[in-house]
């Protein structure tokens, strides 16, 4: 068997957009550095990231009305 060297895959880091190197050398990845990291926990910790979950549809038949259905 042999070992081939694995080629070095480099990636735009999501916090300022320099590269960055994707691999176990770099415990950061896929941001450049710890700096950039924290950085983006901060923003999702601080609200500034958000995922849109929509209004509450009680009609979309996700199962959660049984415990209030008393004939059930």
């Amino acid at each position: 068997m042999s070992t081939q060297p694995v080629a070095t895959r480099i990636v735009r880091c999501p916090s300022c957009g320099g590269a960055s190197v994707y691999g176990p050398q770099n415990p950061y990845r896929p941001f450049c550095s710890e700096r950039c990291r924290t950085q983006d926990l901060s923003a999702w910790a601080t609200e500034r990231y958000a995922v849109d979950a929509g209004p509450d549809d009680p009609s979309s038949g996700d199962g959660d009305d049984e415990a209030s259905d008393p004939d059930r």
